[in-house]
């Protein structure tokens, strides 16, 4: 394990694939605090207002050793931080820092698998596209993004499961290195959480059969593991020793996405059906922007509620043919909504979202609707939500909005997923 600007010299030869996580520094706020310079080490919060149900986006490192953290209330941040200083958010700023940043990774490796607007995995294994040693690389890439005005941290191991944990070691700033033939030795004391894919609900499983620790996860009998991850209860044994395989390539491939959605979290519940549907019109309005982007169309419609209550439901329906036009799919996720919701309950969080994307599957014949030539499902309005792309594209994503989008100025997007 390493950290910072120091020589590598004595660590050897890197032996076999180097995956790289990089995971920017409380990004949103750093990049608030690059635009302010009189906020910089103070506490910056970015979110929704605390007088209303906004929630925390992403708070400063200078927020949070008072307990401020994201998806936390807004209103308990400002308990605990009243000195805080306050923003909803400039999310076309964050995209065109990001942007900066991936084109660093891009000058560095043609192999980047970008995850989310702050974090991406990249591949930089000796002799694959470079022969400088890993550590020398990520080193460069840490400095070139502070150039920029932000910073990351960054794992190194073998494989992204190893890459993720180790990006999480040390923040903010931390580079942490993973040799090649220590993963097992490194996983084996973490808590078996520390491993994406085991929640809380699987952490409690595991810890009624006496497995607490990865190290114990790898070593257990299968007939103990798969009544709680069922046919995955191997792959997660393997991915607990280290010995996961794993390959980075561009998510922009259409095989690699496997969903685009998108949830929204409100200030206030929505129990209006006016509101209810203007909010589902505006996360299609994003989702459809996103798939036409990337070239993806699909033929699964998600619509995800939570109630102010904290339960919540999620329905879906196949169509006959994949679509990318909003103006196809929102107005069947007005339809599943019906088996969801009825007028007068309360809405605290609405998702919507687009899957399996093969357009190569057999195209059922439908009489009401046009495909074209992809075999793609389109209304007569795609040519305008096309023509808004491209303007939003050019001159920015503010630069043309919808009536509806004004009843909801005051909220802050909790989540803008691509898996």
């Amino acid at each position: 394990m390493a950290q910072g600007e120091q020589t590598y010299d004595l660590l050897g030869t890197w032996s076999g694939p180097a995956v790289g996580l990089m995971d920017l520094d409380a990004f949103f706020a750093s990049v608030e605090q690059l635009d302010h310079p009189a906020w910089r080490g103070k506490p910056v919060i970015v979110g929704g207002s605390p007088h209303a149900r906004g929630v925390v986006s992403t708070a400063s490192y200078e927020a949070r050793p008072y307990g401020v953290h994201s998806a936390m209330s807004s209103a308990q941040a400002a308990r605990l931080c009243p000195q805080a200083i306050w923003t909803r958010g400039h999310f076309d700023r964050y995209r065109e820092v990001s942007g900066q940043v991936m084109q660093v990774l891009q000058d560095e490796t043609p192999y980047i698998e970008q995850v989310s607007i702050d974090e991406a995995f990249f591949d930089i294994t000796p002799g694959r596209f470079s022969r400088e040693h890993p550590v020398v690389i990520a080193q460069r890439i840490q400095r070139r993004v502070s150039e920029i005005g932000v910073t990351c941290s960054i794992g190194l191991g073998c494989n992204k499961t190893v890459a993720k944990i180790a990006s999480e070691r040390d923040k903010p700033r931390g580079l942490t290195v993973i040799m090649p033939g220590t993963e097992a030795d490194f996983l084996a004391p973490l808590p078996v959480r520390a491993m994406s894919g085991i929640g809380t609900s699987a952490e409690r499983a595991l810890a009624r059969v006496g497995i607490h620790t990865l190290g114990q996860l790898a070593r257990a009998p299968l007939s103990r593991l798969s009544p709680i991850f069922g046919v995955n209860a191997d792959a997660m044994r393997i991915r607990a020793a280290g010995g996961e395989h794993s390959r980075v390539k561009s998510v922009d491939a259409p095989d690699d996405v496997k969903s685009v959605s998108n949830e929204r979290t409100f200030a206030s519940d929505l129990t209006d059906r006016a509101d209810v549907d203007a909010a589902l019109a505006l996360l299609g309005e994003s989702v459809g922007r996103r798939l036409r982007r990337k070239g993806l169309a699909g033929r699964t419609v998600t619509v995800k509620v939570k109630y102010s209550y904290g339960s919540g439901r999620t329905i879906q329906r196949k169509l006959p043919h994949p679509t990318d036009d909003e103006n196809v799919f929102v107005p069947v996720g007005r339809e599943l909504l019906d088996e969801l919701w009825g007028p007068g309950t309360h809405i605290r969080l609405l998702g919507l979202g687009i899957s399996d994307f093969n357009l190569d599957e057999g195209v059922q014949t439908d009489l009401f609707c046009e495909v074209d030539d992809r075999g793609a499902m389109s209304s007569d309005r795609r040519d305008l939500s096309v023509a808004v792309d491209h303007v939003r594209e050019r001159f920015g994503a503010g630069s043309v909005s919808f009536g509806r989008a004004a009843r909801f100025d005051d909220e802050v997007v909790r989540s803008d997923k691509q898996r």
